[in-house]
């Protein structure tokens, strides 16, 4: 390998001191911490150069490097490597070395050129390419997946109202095979559901994924340990592929995706911008039409398009897909009632009385919700969707629970501890529910609130309660948040219905006469 240049800077100190100040070439070695056969291979080069000194002024730091070593010209009598098959290779062939490339062309071609020129030739036909060409992914290996900042326009035909759809963009790293569609949100289900059509529209599956740092999908962008949102970590464990997102402020990270996102805008979003779209599916089927156009076009300084790349490097390396689609469901923290239930969506979900008081992780989808304590599921229920019920499994309540008379009589017990209303409205609660246990809930909440307001107001609250015949957490609840306990308590007096006698009042007689006449 050709040994290492000096820095730039170094190499006109070097200058000055032989020209400016006459040091010898050791002298100037001892200073500048080099060795003194460089000093002298630098200063044979200015010479060969005709440059002395002071530099001219206008001679940048490129143009004297350039002229300290211009680049000799390729032999025209030894044959060339094929560059692009060699390119082709690389990407190809993750574990694939230059070294060996090199190897191969000297078996070929004995008299070929050394391994350090085959290197700088291939590095100057590589610079040739196109920056968003320049490859260094390995097949298969990475899928940079971001949103597009423009977005485009839907009218809704029936309402004339125009709504927003944003583009969402995935691009495979070693063929710039792209994949793009509209969708109405960047919320969770959008954002996991575009990346399953996307590994569905590309046939396999990536090693690594690499996402910008959208608070739907990384809740925690650490450098060190990003915290993924629960749902995007089932997703990858689902596909078999790892989330690694991009550094905060390291545009360099998803290059390749901005680059992409970049093309979409110009050469579809921009081809859009005449048209009206009526529906998501319409500017969906038209986005298809523009993305296969693109995937098909050839690359300006390759002769290759993203589609022959897809097919000849990517497509053989992708893992391939699992047997069913990934099934969307979200997480959450809860703990565990007094009543050892969870709440999902307003509806009730029983789990082994242990774990009263706990901290718990709910997995829920469309069709069932599982519970989970330190990674081990604990519980598992078909997903309701009526609010306000509950869903309990008997083997989950306590043996003392089992008949449900005892928790009644538990919580009027506790009411009588406050006081003969209390334990009345309990009551009154537990009996309007068609199971008992569905009011445990309301109970419990109504013995707090003696806790936060007394005993005393929480027993003349149930008092009003009752003579008002309004037995509910919510009617107690505002009663002391308004302080009526401590209003003076008069029954309701019902007026009696048209208390006036007059001849167009007709009394039960007028009606009993009539049946007679007709009988």
């Amino acid at each position: 390998m050709p040994a290492r240049r000096l820095p730039v800077r170094k190499t006109r100190e070097v200058l000055r001191l032989k020209f400016e100040l006459g040091l010898d070439n050791r002298q100037i070695a001892r200073s500048c911490s080099i060795p003194h056969s460089s000093v002298a291979n630098y200063l044979k080069r200015a010479e060969a150069a005709g440059l002395g000194w002071p530099l001219p002024p206008d001679l940048n730091d490129a143009d004297l490097e350039s002229k300290l070593f211009p680049m000799a010209p390729a032999n025209p009598e030894i044959p060339l490597p094929d560059f692009a098959s060699l390119h082709a290779q690389l990407l190809r062939h993750k574990h694939l070395t230059l070294d060996l490339l090199w190897q191969e062309y000297k078996q070929t071609y004995p008299e070929g050129y050394q391994y350090s020129w085959f290197c700088e030739l291939y590095g100057r036909w590589a610079r040739q390419l196109d920056i968003v060409l320049r490859q260094e992914y390995k097949a298969g290996e990475k899928m940079f997946v971001d949103h597009a900042g423009p977005t485009v326009s839907v009218v809704d035909p029936d309402t004339g109202m125009v709504q927003e759809a944003s583009i969402f963009v995935a691009v495979l790293g070693a063929s710039n095979y792209t994949f793009c569609e509209a969708v109405w949100k960047r919320d969770l289900p959008s954002w996991i559901g575009s990346h399953t059509r996307a590994v569905e529209f590309f046939q396999g599956v990536p090693t690594v994924t690499t996402p910008d740092n959208w608070k739907t999908g990384v809740k925690d962008p650490c450098y060190y340990d990003p915290d993924l949102n629960p749902t995007y970590r089932d997703w990858a464990a689902h596909y078999g592929t790892v989330i690694i997102p991009a550094r905060v402020r390291k545009p360099r990270d998803k290059a390749k995706v901005e680059t992409s996102v970049l093309i979409v805008e110009r050469w579809i979003l921009a081809a859009l911008r005449h048209r009206r779209f009526f529906s998501l599916v319409e500017l969906n089927g038209a986005i298809g039409e523009l993305r296969v156009q693109l995937n098909q076009r050839k690359f300006r300084k390759l002769e290759a398009t993203r589609e022959r790349l897809f097919e000849e490097v990517d497509r053989p390396a992708l893992k391939p897909l699992p047997m069913a689609p990934f099934e969307f469901a979200e997480w959450k923290t809860a703990r565990v009632h007094p009543d050892y239930h969870v709440e999902v969506d307003r509806h009730y979900y029983s789990v082994p009385y242990p774990y009263v008081h706990e901290k718990v992780e709910v997995r829920f989808s469309e069709k069932t919700v599982e519970i989970f304590r330190k990674g081990q599921r604990i519980a598992a229920h078909v997903r309701s969707a009526i609010p306000g019920q509950h869903t309990t499994l008997k083997e989950h309540r306590p043996e003392k629970h089992q008949d449900l008379a005892w928790t009644s009589s538990w919580m009027v017990d506790k009411g009588r501890e406050v006081g003969p209303a209390t334990a009345e409205v309990l009551q009154r609660i537990m009996e309007d529910k068609k199971h008992p246990e569905l009011g445990y809930r309301s109970c419990l909440g109504v013995l707090r609130l003696g806790k936060r307001y007394s005993n005393e107001r929480l027993e003349a609250a149930c008092r009003r309660a009752v003579t008002m015949n309004v037995c509910s957490y919510r009617s107690i609840k505002s009663i002391l948040e308004n302080s009526l306990d401590r209003e003076p308590l008069t029954p309701v007096e019902i007026p009696v219905a048209h208390s006036e006698v007059h001849p167009n009042v007709r009394g039960s007689g007028y009606y009993r006469k009539e049946k007679e006449e007709v009988a």
